[in-house]
C-alpha cells in the first residue's frame, strides 16, 4: 500500500512539474511527457484540479492553480527573490524616497506583489503586498509581457489607479522575465525627468539583480528615442 502510494504521488508531482514548466499543457502533451497512460494521467490531473494545483481551461489545457501559485509565491517570499533583492530596493528607495515593489507573474494574468520597501515621503502609496493586479495596461505587465524597451524600463501612467504613474523592470533568467521591480508615483511628483531618474535607477539594479540569478539581460541603452514617459 506504502509503495502504491509513494508511486502515485511521484506520479502526480511529475505532472505537476510539466503543467509547470510548460505553463500551458494538454493530457495527450502531459502523459506523454510523463510515460503515463492518458488515463492515468487524466485522474491524477483531476485529483490536482480538485486541490486547486491545477486548473482546467475551456479547451482543455492544464494551467498550475492558484494554489500552486499561492505556495510558489510564499515560498519565493521567504526563501529567495526576496531577500536577493533587499538591498537593491533600499538603494532605490534612498535615491527616488519612493515606494519600490517586487512582483511576479501570477494567475489569470495577473502580477503579484510580494515584497515591498517603502518611500520616505510622508505621502506614499499604501502597500500592496499580497494584492494582484491585472497585466493588461500596467506597467509591470508589460514587462511580463516583455515589451520592455532598451532603455530597459517601462512607463505608464493611470493604469491601475488614477493620478499615479508606475515605472518598472524585468528580472530575468535566461530569456525569461521571473520578476519585476517597481515604482509607484503620484503624478504630481513626477515633474521634470524624475520619471526617467527614477526608470534608469531601476534599470540598471534589475540588470545587475538578473545577471546575480544567472540571467544575460541586454545592458539598459539610455538616451534612446525609446526612453520617453508616455
Amino acid at each position: 500500500m506504502a509503495e502504491t502510494s509513494t508511486r502515485t504521488a511521484a506520479r502526480a508531482m511529475a505532472l505537476l512539474g510539466v503543467v509547470c514548466e510548460r505553463g500551458s499543457v494538454n493530457l495527450a502533451e502531459s502523459a506523454r511527457e510523463t510515460g503515463l497512460a492518458p488515463s492515468t494521467a487524466l485522474r491524477l490531473l483531476r485529483a490536482l484540479e480538485e486541490s486547486g494545483f491545477v486548473r482546467r481551461e475551456l479547451d482543455g489545457t492544464f494551467r498550475p492553480g492558484t494554489r500552486m501559485v499561492q505556495y510558489g509565491a510564499k515560498a519565493l517570499s521567504h526563501e529567495s527573490l526576496v531577500p536577493l533583492c533587499d538591498e537593491a530596493m533600499r538603494r532605490i528607495v534612498a535615491v527616488t524616497r519612493e515606494s519600490v515593489y517586487l512582483s511576479i507573474p501570477a494567475y489569470d494574468d495577473t502580477a503579484l506583489y510580494i515584497a515591498i520597501t517603502e518611500g520616505t515621503h510622508s505621502v506614499r502609496h499604501t502597500s500592496w503586498v499580497g494584492r494582484t493586479v491585472p497585466r493588461h495596461g500596467s506597467a509591470v505587465g508589460a514587462v511580463f509581457a516583455g515589451e520592455t524597451p532598451p532603455c530597459g524600463y517601462v512607463v505608464v501612467a493611470d493604469g491601475v489607479e488614477s493620478d499615479v504613474t508606475a515605472i518598472a523592470a524585468p528580472l530575468v533568467t535566461g530569456a525569461r522575465v521571473i520578476a519585476a521591480l517597481s515604482a509607484v508615483v503620484p503624478d504630481y511628483r513626477l515633474r521634470g525627468d524624475k520619471a526617467v531618474r527614477i526608470g534608469r535607477r531601476l534599470a540598471g539594479e534589475a540588470h545587475d539583480l538578473s545577471r546575480s540569478l544567472g540571467g544575460q539581460p541586454p545592458r539598459p541603452v539610455f538616451g534612446t528615442a525609446t526612453e520617453r514617459v508616455s
